[in-house]
């Protein structure tokens, strides 16, 4: 067939060779069928092997969760991973199955009965594979069920949903991931996510279909599709190591115990008793700036958007070294937050706040309850003064018509009736002569003007309609006065619409007559009930006092 005349003879034997050569291309070579029966055995192996490891793993992670709150919502996580995982996992098995069967002409065959590799009589089919997942034209593949296409969109979607998972985790309190396991299980879902070769054959780009199912014969076919199940299951383990182990990354490692003394005071006077709580504390050498931060001055907010208050305290071995001046008597308060690095570089702010008190070398006075005095109730003090016992001191009141009434211990009750500014002195009696010991000017205030209390609330703004149809009486206070303080309810006037009507009625003392009870208990739902009472404090004056209440529903 080289040139020259041949013999019709000649020309059949050159035909001949020509179909031969053709059929002897188009026939896979059995010792890559071969090849391919032993790398999928091996797939199936591995696949089986991992999905029991999967199960062993997942029942030994839910047994943490009892003895470890913390681990909670990485174990919830980490079974909706699975849950999206088997999805796609069960898909790809239908599809195999229903490959075999179309390649195999079982058209009624069972999945659970699908003839596994090696009992296939067309492994070496390459035609119907392709017809199957792929089409005629393999550069714009057929789309559809159980196609290539399909199992592309499941797979790139499986890969988005859990991306998104991590992504939300990052960025929800108790579900941090440390940042190299973020970056490390991202790199591994990229394995499940089909992505184009583009290597060009004969002038044809090929996509991921063509790479996987494109002219390959049904065993290429079919261990392609156990190598993708087995990816699935690499990539589940991969997620319940990391979940499963988060937990216990992110505590606080301890290294650091010292015994501590906490008392609530230091200073204490005889026939009393000195309290103190003794206990280890733990703290971790490695914190220093950065990792940890004392700010003073700040609240949780304030330290999260940047605000470093008044100063940070300097940290010794994890912990914190507070000093600062005692300078002018009194009361000193301090607050601020602990600002802690977690291993995933998420911040968490811990609010902490103290308080001490700088004495002079004299006298100290101070009300017990509040700094200032107040007329019409029984005002606690507390009377002391450095190295003097309580019953050798003398003490005097002054201003606002004050009254002391000593209660034993340098404790005293007083009682105020004008506002203004009360000065209480102070002697001591040593070496038989009374020498002063100090002066203390407080301020007498009038009683806040009391409130009404309408079903167990302060001047509530808005009742349920059934709520306030069980108010049968008023009742009066200071809200949030810290004394006792008696008001009593002299008179009364309930005004409200019930029915659309407007209706009105009034009594006298705190129990509420029927109509007045009437109208509460007939409201009409988005009105409002007046309530005008004159109320009497126990410093002797009325007040009117109104309270305005919305009817909901």
């Amino acid at each position: 067939m080289g040139g020259g005349k041949e013999t019709p003879r000649q020309k059949m034997i050159g035909m001949m060779y020509l179909v031969l050569t053709a059929l002897l291309a188009m026939n896979v070579s059995k010792q890559i069928l071969q090849g391919y029966l032993s790398v999928n055995e091996s797939l199936e192996k591995t696949r089986d092997n991992l999905q029991t490891n999967n199960k062993l793993v997942t029942e030994a992670f839910r047994t943490t969760i009892e003895g470890n709150p913390g681990a909670k919502p990485y174990f919830e996580r980490a079974v909706e991973a699975q849950k999206m995982i088997d999805d796609v996992y069960k898909y790809i098995g239908d599809l195999r199955t229903h490959v075999v069967n179309e390649t195999e002409g079982l058209k009624n065959i069972k999945i659970a009965d699908t003839l596994n590799l090696r009992r296939t009589e067309k492994m070496d089919d390459y035609d119907m594979p392709t017809t199957v997942l792929i089409g005629s034209e393999p550069k714009t593949p057929k789309k559809g069920a159980n196609t290539a296409s399909e199992l592309r969109d499941k797979m790139t979607g499986l890969h988005d949903k859990l991306i998104a998972m991590l992504d939300q985790m990052q960025k929800t309190e108790g579900q941090h991931l440390l940042q190299a396991d973020y970056e490390g299980l991202k790199k591994k879902l990229a394995s499940i996510k089909p992505v184009d070769s583009k290597r060009k054959e004969d002038g044809i780009e090929f996509n991921w279909e063509m790479d996987n199912f494109y002219h390959l014969p049904l065993a290429a076919v079919y261990t392609n599709l156990n190598k993708f199940q087995s990816d699935l299951k690499n990539v589940e383990a991969e997620i319940l190591q990391v979940f499963s182990g988060a937990s216990g990354k992110l505590a606080i490692k301890f290294d650091h115990i010292v015994a501590r003394v906490v008392a609530p005071s230091s200073y204490v006077q005889s026939g009393t008793k000195y309290q103190a709580n003794i206990f280890l504390a733990a703290s971790s050498s490695k914190l220093g700036q950065g990792d940890m931060e004392i700010i003073l001055g700040v609240d949780s907010a304030q330290a999260a958007a940047g605000n470093k208050g008044s100063g940070l305290v300097p940290l010794v071995n994890g912990e914190g070294v507070y000093e600062v001046g005692a300078s002018g008597e009194g009361d000193k308060k301090y607050n601020g937050v602990i600002k802690y690095k977690n291993p995933d570089g998420t911040f968490k702010y811990y609010p902490f706040e103290s308080a001490y008190t700088v004495a002079a070398p004299a006298a100290a006075v101070s009300a017990e309850q509040m700094k200032v005095f107040y007329v019409g109730v029984i005002n606690p003090i507390m009377v002391q003064a450095a190295g003097v016992a309580p019953a050798n001191l003398s003490v005097s009141a002054s201003g606002g018509g004050a009254k002391l009434v000593p209660k034993g211990g340098g404790k005293f009750e007083g009682t105020f009736t004008t506002p203004g500014t009360c000065t209480i002195s102070v002697s001591a009696k040593v070496d038989g002569t009374n020498k002063p010991q100090g002066t203390s000017v407080f301020k007498v205030k009038p009683l806040p003007k009391p409130e009404l209390k309408v079903g167990g609330k302060f001047a509530p703004q808005e009742l349920k309609k059934g709520e306030i149809a069980l108010v049968s009486g008023l009742g009066a206070g200071a809200n949030g006065f810290e004394f006792q303080a008696n008001f009593i309810v002299i008179s009364y006037e309930v005004t409200g619409k019930a029915k659309g009507k407007l209706a009105q009625a009034s009594g006298n003392g705190n129990n509420l007559a029927a109509d007045a009870q009437a109208i509460l208990k007939g409201a009409d739902v988005g009105t409002k009930v007046y309530i005008d009472a004159k109320v009497k404090g126990p410093d002797g004056k009325t007040n009117s006092v109104t309270c305005g209440i919305k009817v909901t529903k």
